[in-house]
């Protein structure tokens, strides 16, 4: 992208943005990188992103410590909820918890609770070590299907924001749609087999409108 919504920000705000995102990077790579949060604790203000509840480790599974998207390990509690899945087949959290879904509605509803749970409470974290200098960035858009897995930030509801903003200086909410079905393409840097994977992903006129709406928020708090 040749343009971010950061960059856009920036260009509105006349201060300067630092983006500090990661490529499939979750809560955990952030929350658990003290120099990552020690910049970040130097600025006037930060900006949090909010990231799918899948992608933390938990006792349930372990994810990859940098590509937060990746299964490392199942945990004792979940081989026991579910005894009959074989772990080792498992590359992606999104991979292993439509499988779960799938086997048991009632039995993946506890691991969907906990989720949410460990999610809120490392957020909660993160937010505690910036001070509460925080604004919260809740991008939300829908895949093709009904799954809750088709809905990103996956996992997360209304209720787990609500949990935390009294904590921040505030919440930015931004409906967008990939640029698959928008026809945003124009500004994307790619290469032609890239296309398939840039459909799936956000083009530039809705990083501008993320721009415009993050950069009207924080020059109200200034």
């Amino acid at each position: 992208m040749k343009t971010p919504f950061s960059d856009v920000s920036e260009s509105l705000l006349k201060t300067p943005c630092v983006n500090l995102a990661a490529v499939n990077a979750g809560l955990d790579t952030f929350a658990s990188d003290k120099v990552l949060m020690e910049v970040a604790r130097g600025a006037d203000l930060s900006v949090v992103q909010v990231l799918g509840a899948q992608n933390v480790s938990n006792r349930y599974y372990r994810v990859h410590p940098r590509r937060n998207d990746r299964f490392l390990q199942a945990q004792p509690a979940l081989k026991t909820l579910f005894p009959e899945v074989d772990y080792t087949e498992f590359h992606f959290n999104k991979h292993l918890l439509t499988t779960l879904q799938a086997l048991s509605e009632e039995r993946f509803a506890e691991v969907r609770r906990h989720l949410q749970d460990t999610w809120v409470d490392r957020m909660a974290q993160v937010i505690a070590t910036l001070e509460g200098r925080v604004v919260l960035l809740w991008v939300r858009y829908r895949l093709k299907g009904n799954s809750a897995f088709n809905h990103e930030p996956v996992l997360v509801e209304n209720s787990m924001i609500q949990a935390l903003q009294d904590r921040t200086k505030g919440v930015v909410e931004v409906d967008v749609a990939p640029a698959g079905l928008l026809d945003d393409f124009d500004g994307m840097t790619m290469g032609a087999l890239d296309f398939p994977a840039a459909q799936h992903m956000l083009g530039p006129n809705e990083h501008a409108r993320i721009g415009c709406a993050l950069a009207e928020k924080l020059q109200s708090l200034r």
